[in-house]
Protein backbone atom coordinates (compact mmCIF):
# COMPACT_ATOMS: atom_id res chain seq x y z
CA UNK A 1 0.00 0.00 0.00
CA UNK A 2 1.53 3.36 -0.96
CA UNK A 3 1.24 5.94 1.63
CA UNK A 4 -1.31 8.09 -0.54
CA UNK A 5 -3.37 5.23 -0.62
CA UNK A 6 -4.26 5.67 3.71
CA UNK A 7 -7.65 6.66 4.47
CA UNK A 8 -7.22 9.53 7.02
CA UNK A 9 -11.53 9.82 7.41
CA UNK A 10 -11.18 5.53 7.99
CA UNK A 11 -8.47 5.96 10.70
CA UNK A 12 -10.13 8.29 12.53
CA UNK A 13 -13.08 5.69 12.46
CA UNK A 14 -11.06 3.00 13.67
CA UNK A 15 -9.79 5.23 16.35
CA UNK A 16 -12.96 6.27 17.20
CA UNK A 17 -14.40 2.94 17.67
CA UNK A 18 -11.34 2.09 19.24
CA UNK A 19 -11.58 4.61 22.27
CA UNK A 20 -15.23 3.71 22.39
CA UNK A 21 -15.46 -0.04 22.23
CA UNK A 22 -18.43 0.11 20.35
CA UNK A 23 -19.12 0.80 16.64
CA UNK A 24 -22.65 1.61 17.97
CA UNK A 25 -21.32 4.53 20.59
CA UNK A 26 -18.91 5.61 17.92
CA UNK A 27 -21.38 6.16 15.21
CA UNK A 28 -23.07 8.43 17.83
CA UNK A 29 -20.07 10.94 18.67
CA UNK A 30 -19.14 11.26 15.40
CA UNK A 31 -22.91 11.85 13.89
CA UNK A 32 -23.06 8.83 11.36
CA UNK A 33 -24.72 5.42 10.69
CA UNK A 34 -24.06 2.63 11.86
CA UNK A 35 -23.36 1.14 8.52
CA UNK A 36 -21.15 3.30 7.28
CA UNK A 37 -18.65 3.20 10.06
CA UNK A 38 -18.45 -0.75 9.60
CA UNK A 39 -18.31 -0.56 6.18
CA UNK A 40 -15.41 2.23 6.23
CA UNK A 41 -13.55 0.12 9.10
CA UNK A 42 -13.97 -2.89 6.29
CA UNK A 43 -12.13 -0.98 3.70
CA UNK A 44 -9.32 0.49 6.39
CA UNK A 45 -8.36 -2.91 7.24
CA UNK A 46 -8.22 -4.12 3.53
CA UNK A 47 -6.07 -1.77 2.90
CA UNK A 48 -3.74 -2.56 5.84
CA UNK A 49 -4.38 -6.35 5.00
CA UNK A 50 -5.10 -7.13 9.03
CA UNK A 51 -7.91 -7.53 11.16
CA UNK A 52 -8.04 -4.45 13.52
CA UNK A 53 -11.03 -5.28 15.38
CA UNK A 54 -12.17 -8.73 16.92
CA UNK A 55 -16.06 -9.25 18.88
CA UNK A 56 -15.69 -9.60 22.64
CA UNK A 57 -19.20 -10.38 23.54
CA UNK A 58 -21.15 -7.08 22.86
CA UNK A 59 -18.15 -5.18 22.49
CA UNK A 60 -15.07 -4.70 20.36
CA UNK A 61 -11.43 -5.73 21.24
CA UNK A 62 -7.80 -4.52 19.70
CA UNK A 63 -6.09 -7.22 17.71
CA UNK A 64 -2.55 -7.12 17.66
CA UNK A 65 -2.21 -5.36 14.53
CA UNK A 66 -5.14 -2.92 15.83
CA UNK A 67 -3.18 -1.63 19.23
CA UNK A 68 -0.05 -0.85 16.50
CA UNK A 69 -2.30 1.30 14.10
CA UNK A 70 -3.86 2.91 17.34
CA UNK A 71 -0.85 3.62 19.34
CA UNK A 72 0.27 5.45 15.18
CA UNK A 73 -3.48 7.20 15.12
CA UNK A 74 -2.76 8.67 18.43
CA UNK A 75 0.45 10.03 17.17
CA UNK A 76 -0.88 11.54 13.52
CA UNK A 77 -3.72 12.88 15.39
CA UNK A 78 -1.76 14.70 18.00
CA UNK A 79 0.44 16.02 14.85
CA UNK A 80 -3.13 17.18 13.80
CA UNK A 81 -3.68 18.90 16.82
CA UNK A 82 -0.36 20.66 17.00
CA UNK A 83 -0.89 21.46 13.45
CA UNK A 84 -4.08 23.41 14.06
CA UNK A 85 -3.07 25.26 17.11
CA UNK A 86 0.04 26.09 15.69
CA UNK A 87 -1.35 28.04 12.92
CA UNK A 88 -4.43 29.23 15.15
CA UNK A 89 -3.75 32.83 15.32
CA UNK A 90 -0.58 32.56 15.03
CA UNK A 91 0.63 36.33 14.87
CA UNK A 92 -1.20 37.26 18.37
CA UNK A 93 0.04 33.80 19.92
CA UNK A 94 -3.31 32.80 20.90
CA UNK A 95 -3.74 29.43 22.39
CA UNK A 96 -7.37 27.58 21.66
CA UNK A 97 -9.23 25.49 24.53
CA UNK A 98 -12.45 24.11 23.44
CA UNK A 99 -14.72 23.35 26.42
CA UNK A 100 -17.57 21.27 26.70
CA UNK A 101 -20.15 22.19 29.56
CA UNK A 102 -22.76 19.64 30.64
CA UNK A 103 -26.33 21.62 31.33
CA UNK A 104 -26.64 20.40 34.52
CA UNK A 105 -23.41 22.63 35.82
CA UNK A 106 -24.65 26.27 36.57
CA UNK A 107 -23.15 28.98 34.85
CA UNK A 108 -22.01 30.90 37.66
CA UNK A 109 -19.94 27.57 38.58
CA UNK A 110 -18.66 27.90 34.66
CA UNK A 111 -18.16 31.32 34.83
CA UNK A 112 -16.25 30.97 37.47
CA UNK A 113 -13.83 28.50 36.50
CA UNK A 114 -13.44 29.79 32.80
CA UNK A 115 -12.73 33.28 34.20
CA UNK A 116 -9.69 31.78 36.51
CA UNK A 117 -8.14 30.08 33.51
CA UNK A 118 -8.46 33.41 31.34
CA UNK A 119 -6.74 35.45 34.35
CA UNK A 120 -3.63 32.80 33.91
CA UNK A 121 -3.96 32.84 30.11
CA UNK A 122 -4.58 35.73 28.94
CA UNK A 123 -3.53 34.55 25.73
CA UNK A 124 -6.33 32.51 25.51
CA UNK A 125 -9.32 31.99 23.27
CA UNK A 126 -12.60 30.14 24.21
CA UNK A 127 -14.60 27.74 22.56
CA UNK A 128 -17.03 26.88 24.64
CA UNK A 129 -20.08 24.50 23.76
CA UNK A 130 -23.10 23.03 25.84
CA UNK A 131 -24.45 19.37 25.97
CA UNK A 132 -25.34 16.23 27.84
CA UNK A 133 -22.88 14.16 29.65
CA UNK A 134 -22.65 11.51 27.30
CA UNK A 135 -22.07 13.04 24.08
CA UNK A 136 -19.55 15.50 25.58
CA UNK A 137 -18.02 12.29 26.61
CA UNK A 138 -17.59 11.44 23.14
CA UNK A 139 -16.69 14.82 21.80
CA UNK A 140 -13.82 15.09 24.34
CA UNK A 141 -12.54 11.01 23.32
CA UNK A 142 -12.31 12.17 19.41
CA UNK A 143 -10.23 15.55 20.59
CA UNK A 144 -12.86 17.71 19.70
CA UNK A 145 -13.00 19.24 22.99
CA UNK A 146 -10.16 19.68 25.33
CA UNK A 147 -11.82 20.13 28.69
CA UNK A 148 -15.52 19.21 29.91
CA UNK A 149 -16.76 20.48 33.00
CA UNK A 150 -19.34 18.18 34.43
CA UNK A 151 -22.00 17.20 37.58
CA UNK A 152 -20.00 13.94 37.49
CA UNK A 153 -16.31 12.39 37.33
CA UNK A 154 -15.84 10.56 34.24
CA UNK A 155 -16.33 6.67 33.88
CA UNK A 156 -13.84 4.15 33.94
CA UNK A 157 -13.35 2.72 30.65
CA UNK A 158 -9.81 1.42 29.97
CA UNK A 159 -10.11 2.74 26.00
CA UNK A 160 -11.19 7.01 26.92
CA UNK A 161 -8.02 6.98 29.86
CA UNK A 162 -9.72 10.29 30.78
CA UNK A 163 -8.82 12.11 34.30
CA UNK A 164 -11.17 13.19 36.71
CA UNK A 165 -10.73 16.38 38.81
CA UNK A 166 -13.19 17.22 41.84
CA UNK A 167 -13.40 21.58 41.42
CA UNK A 168 -15.88 22.00 43.93
CA UNK A 169 -18.45 20.23 46.54
CA UNK A 170 -21.08 23.02 47.91
CA UNK A 171 -24.07 22.75 50.12
CA UNK A 172 -27.42 23.41 48.93
CA UNK A 173 -30.61 25.34 49.14
CA UNK A 174 -33.41 26.04 47.93
CA UNK A 175 -33.94 29.84 47.06
CA UNK A 176 -37.49 31.51 46.10
CA UNK A 177 -38.61 34.87 44.35
CA UNK A 178 -39.56 37.69 46.15
CA UNK A 179 -43.89 36.27 46.12
CA UNK A 180 -42.71 32.98 47.36
CA UNK A 181 -39.71 33.67 49.48
CA UNK A 182 -42.17 35.17 52.42
CA UNK A 183 -44.68 32.35 52.74
CA UNK A 184 -41.92 29.35 53.18
CA UNK A 185 -38.67 30.96 54.54
CA UNK A 186 -40.69 31.59 57.88
CA UNK A 187 -41.05 27.94 58.81
CA UNK A 188 -38.35 25.54 57.00
CA UNK A 189 -38.83 23.15 56.47
CA UNK A 190 -42.46 21.95 58.06
CA UNK A 191 -43.92 25.07 55.37
CA UNK A 192 -42.69 22.44 52.70
CA UNK A 193 -45.38 20.29 52.39
CA UNK A 194 -47.09 20.81 48.91
CA UNK A 195 -44.47 23.37 48.13
CA UNK A 196 -44.68 24.28 44.03
CA UNK A 197 -40.94 22.96 43.61
CA UNK A 198 -38.28 22.90 40.37
CA UNK A 199 -35.98 20.16 39.65
CA UNK A 200 -33.17 18.67 37.94
CA UNK A 201 -34.33 15.66 35.92
CA UNK A 202 -34.59 11.76 37.07
CA UNK A 203 -30.70 10.62 37.29
CA UNK A 204 -28.93 14.04 37.76
CA UNK A 205 -26.76 13.29 40.97
CA UNK A 206 -28.48 16.56 42.56
CA UNK A 207 -31.77 15.23 42.11
CA UNK A 208 -30.90 12.12 43.96
CA UNK A 209 -29.76 13.95 47.19
CA UNK A 210 -32.96 16.35 46.87
CA UNK A 211 -35.37 13.42 46.65
CA UNK A 212 -33.43 11.62 49.82
CA UNK A 213 -33.96 14.87 51.89
CA UNK A 214 -37.67 15.39 50.76
CA UNK A 215 -38.18 11.82 51.86
CA UNK A 216 -36.03 11.81 55.57
CA UNK A 217 -38.41 15.27 56.36
CA UNK A 218 -41.65 13.58 55.00
CA UNK A 219 -42.45 16.21 52.36
CA UNK A 220 -44.52 15.92 49.30
CA UNK A 221 -43.63 18.80 46.94
CA UNK A 222 -45.44 19.27 44.00
CA UNK A 223 -43.28 19.15 41.42
CA UNK A 224 -43.92 21.70 39.02
CA UNK A 225 -41.47 21.07 36.05
CA UNK A 226 -38.05 19.29 35.62
CA UNK A 227 -34.98 20.55 34.00
CA UNK A 228 -31.80 19.18 32.69
CA UNK A 229 -30.61 22.86 31.44
CA UNK A 230 -29.64 24.45 35.15
CA UNK A 231 -29.96 28.16 34.26
CA UNK A 232 -33.93 27.11 32.67
CA UNK A 233 -34.79 25.62 36.18
CA UNK A 234 -33.38 29.00 37.84
CA UNK A 235 -35.20 30.86 34.90
CA UNK A 236 -38.45 29.54 36.09
CA UNK A 237 -37.86 30.12 39.50
CA UNK A 238 -36.63 33.63 39.02
CA UNK A 239 -40.46 33.96 37.04
CA UNK A 240 -41.70 32.92 40.57
CA UNK A 241 -42.78 29.35 39.13
CA UNK A 242 -41.45 27.35 41.99
CA UNK A 243 -38.81 27.18 44.65
CA UNK A 244 -36.04 25.82 43.13
CA UNK A 245 -32.38 24.45 44.48
CA UNK A 246 -28.72 26.31 43.98
CA UNK A 247 -25.16 26.01 45.67
CA UNK A 248 -25.71 28.21 48.99
CA UNK A 249 -22.11 29.96 48.70
CA UNK A 250 -23.79 31.61 45.41
CA UNK A 251 -26.19 33.20 47.18
CA UNK A 252 -25.32 36.91 46.32
CA UNK A 253 -24.93 35.36 42.35
CA UNK A 254 -28.24 34.14 42.57
CA UNK A 255 -29.81 37.50 44.24
CA UNK A 256 -28.37 39.45 41.42
CA UNK A 257 -29.07 37.43 38.25
CA UNK A 258 -32.48 35.62 39.20
CA UNK A 259 -33.78 37.97 41.88
CA UNK A 260 -34.16 34.80 44.77
CA UNK A 261 -33.07 34.58 48.00
CA UNK A 262 -32.55 31.32 50.06
CA UNK A 263 -35.79 29.94 51.93
CA UNK A 264 -33.26 27.42 53.88
CA UNK A 265 -30.83 25.03 53.61
CA UNK A 266 -30.97 21.20 52.51
CA UNK A 267 -28.36 19.40 54.90
CA UNK A 268 -26.53 16.48 53.95
CA UNK A 269 -27.29 17.78 50.35
CA UNK A 270 -24.54 18.95 47.97
CA UNK A 271 -23.33 19.43 44.12
CA UNK A 272 -19.99 18.28 43.00
CA UNK A 273 -18.36 20.03 39.94
CA UNK A 274 -15.35 18.15 37.84
CA UNK A 275 -13.01 19.05 35.07
CA UNK A 276 -12.30 15.57 33.00
CA UNK A 277 -9.34 15.73 30.40
CA UNK A 278 -8.02 12.88 28.13
CA UNK A 279 -4.27 11.78 28.97
CA UNK A 280 -3.61 13.70 25.41
CA UNK A 281 -4.78 17.10 26.92
CA UNK A 282 -2.75 17.24 30.27
CA UNK A 283 -0.30 19.21 28.57
CA UNK A 284 -2.60 21.62 27.34
CA UNK A 285 -1.55 24.45 29.61
CA UNK A 286 -4.87 25.69 30.61
CA UNK A 287 -5.75 22.25 31.35
CA UNK A 288 -3.05 22.04 33.59
CA UNK A 289 -4.17 25.57 35.50
CA UNK A 290 -7.83 23.98 35.91
CA UNK A 291 -6.54 20.42 37.17
CA UNK A 292 -3.94 22.01 39.70
CA UNK A 293 -6.31 24.90 40.73
CA UNK A 294 -8.96 22.67 41.98
CA UNK A 295 -11.52 24.01 43.47
CA UNK A 296 -9.23 27.06 43.73
CA UNK A 297 -11.48 28.94 41.13
CA UNK A 298 -15.01 28.57 43.09
CA UNK A 299 -14.27 28.15 46.73
CA UNK A 300 -15.83 24.54 46.79
CA UNK A 301 -13.70 22.89 49.04
CA UNK A 302 -12.30 20.47 46.43
CA UNK A 303 -9.81 17.44 47.48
Amino acid sequence: MKPDDLNFRHLLYFWAVAKEGSITRAAERLGLSVQAISTQLGQLERQLGQALLAPRGRSLTLTEAGRTALAHADQIFQLGDHLRDALAEPSAGRIRLAVGITDAVPKLIAFRVLEGVLGAHPQLRLECSEGEFDHLLGELAVNRLDLMLADRSAPQRANLRLQSKLLGNLAIALYAAPQLHDRYASAFPAAMQGMPLLLPVRGDPLRAGIDAWLEANDIVPQVIGEFSDSALLKTFGRAGLGIFPAPLALREDIRVQFGALPIGELPGVSESWYAIATQRRLQHPAVVTVLEAGGGFIGGGAG
